[in-house]
């Protein structure tokens, strides 16, 4: 019983690391000048996790959720930037456009909330999008 739960352990430390290695994504800017990018909201994850886009320049994200009942949504609240999201989700694809201002780091997260349970940021349905220069 020992071994399993040390196994066990190992296993989740493995996992833990993974998901914080995991490395940004860097958008490219496509030919008419937008950059482009996938995410996907899943269980209670983002994918890419954590994006990185240039500033002063327009950003499309083109999300969806993979959950058929749960209901999921995307925010990233910095106005000051020029970025002003907050977008329910669903299996559809949904493009979401803006242009960034200001460079620095935003936390994008989900912002649902089942009744007497823990938020769905707070089960780890949080990112980063990081504008630079």
């Amino acid at each position: 019983m020992r071994q399993l739960l040390i196994a066990g352990l190992i296993v989740l430390s493995t996992l833990a690391e993974g998901v914080a290695a995991d490395p940004p994504t860097v958008v490219t800017v496509d030919k008419d000048g937008v950059q482009r990018v996938d995410v996907l909201a899943g269980e209670y994850f983002f994918q890419p996790r954590h994006i990185v886009v240039k500033v002063n320049m327009p950003v499309e994200l083109k999300v969806r959720k993979e959950a058929l009942i749960i209901p999921h949504d995307i925010v990233i609240d910095a106005p000051l930037a020029g970025i002003t999201v907050n977008e329910s989700l669903s299996r559809d694809p949904k493009s979401i456009s803006f242009t960034p201002t200001k460079s620095g780091t935003y936390p994008m997260f989900c912002s649902k909330k089942p009744p007497f349970m823990s938020s769905h940021r707070e089960k780890g349905m949080e990112g980063l999008l990081e504008v630079v220069e």
